[in-house]
């Protein structure tokens, strides 16, 4: 297992050194997972993997209380703890010593506090970011993390199952949730990847709503988006269910939008714009006219975090490659009468093909 962190690592400093960059530090949790294979998350105190390439040494700053987890898991054997009673950047210099002039820093990450400490101890340099060229280098999943997520996918799928059996109408949204959490640790899930979206009726049209006490009722729609994270990658599932017999709008709604995931995936494949895929699905919902009711994009990277690259939207031309994991997910979402979303997950293998990750059927199920 080792290996596959020290073939990632080989080609970030290959990076760094191409760029002339004297220090990494790489703080995103998730990133030094991925460099590393400790995975934690910190909170306030500071973690973060070092690549000192003056010195040729890979450090890993861990809080102390993580110590004894980290010499477990951790490929960089070099561990350096940090109680809470020391500033870590003061830890840093007297690690690496004095003299940096250049610094490779994830941008999107690093607070102004963070700089602020950064430029206090190692004085004038300036610095890169580095974090586009992990985001690219996370994006193309090999076939082993394709498997961590398809085993993800099979757990939320069973969580969808099981919940589905247990749903009663009239309870409400925050009780159904709490069911479907229960469901996840129960099925072995570290817990949810993200906040469970359970909504239903008139307020299923708000694509990141929160469920509340509302009861659900005869003759709504009902929306669940979920996922779990297993083995440190996530699964993001959406179905939506009508409570008891649909009327004919609901029906007709559902089917476009099901008909818009069937071509979002037909149009996958290596070597066309992300746009492809998202404007694919998005035509479909437009020329039924419904385009008004679709205004966000239709779907994000998976992996280590539920929102990942690549963005699948209509101006994105970024080319699609093997390795890619993403999801497909339009919807319509009309104020005042309900909403309906599909998810789908989907991987690019190494044939440029598109391989459908989720199982969980599409078919408009009427529940009660």
């Amino acid at each position: 297992m080792s290996s596959q962190y020290e073939t990632r690592l080989d080609k970030l400093v290959q990076y760094l050194e191409a760029r002339q960059i004297e220090l990494a530090i790489i703080n995103s949790p998730k990133n030094v997972y991925y460099y590393t294979g400790f995975n934690s998350e910190p909170h306030e105190r500071f973690m973060a993997l070092i690549i000192d390439l003056r010195k040729v040494k890979k450090f890993l700053f861990v809080p102390a209380l993580d110590l004894e987890e980290a010499e477990k898991s951790s490929s960089v054997e070099t561990i350096i703890p940090i109680s809470d009673d020391l500033n870590p950047y003061q830890v840093l210099k007297n690690t690496v010593e004095e003299g940096v002039k250049s610094i490779g820093l994830e941008t999107k990450n690093i607070s102004l506090f963070q700089q602020e400490q950064i430029k206090h101890f190692f004085g004038d340099f300036h610095y890169q970011n580095i974090g586009e060229f992990i985001s690219s280098e996370r994006m193309k999943k090999s076939r082993d993390e394709c498997a961590k997520v398809q085993t993800a996918v099979y757990a939320i799928e069973k969580v969808l199952s099981e919940g589905i059996k247990r749903f009663q109408t009239g309870m409400s949204e925050l009780e159904l949730t709490a069911e479907l959490e229960f469901l996840m640790r129960k099925f072995g899930a570290e817990g949810p990847s993200f906040s469970t979206i359970v909504l239903s009726g008139s307020k299923s049209s708000l694509p990141h709503g929160r469920p509340d006490q509302k009861k659900i009722q005869h003759g709504e729609f009902l929306l669940i988006d979920m996922g779990v994270l297993l083995d440190g990658y996530c699964s993001d599932i959406t179905r939506t269910f009508v409570v008891g017999e649909e009327t004919d709008e609901q029906r007709r709604i559902y089917n476009i939008v099901r008909e818009s995931v069937q071509a979002g995936i037909h149009a996958v494949r290596a070597g066309v714009p992300a746009a492809t895929v998202d404007l694919a699905s998005r035509n479909v919902i437009k020329e039924n006219g419904y385009g008004q009711y679709f205004n966000n994009r239709v779907g994000h990277g998976l992996g280590m975090e539920v929102h990942e690259e690549p963005s699948i939207h209509e101006k994105n031309e970024m080319l699609l490659e093997p390795g890619y994991l993403f999801t497909i997910e339009p919807g319509i979402y009309i104020p005042g009468f309900g909403g309906v979303r599909i998810e789908e997950n989907v991987y690019i293998n190494q044939q440029g093909e598109a391989e459908v990750l989720t199982s969980y059927p599409t078919e408009l199920t009427s529940i009660d």
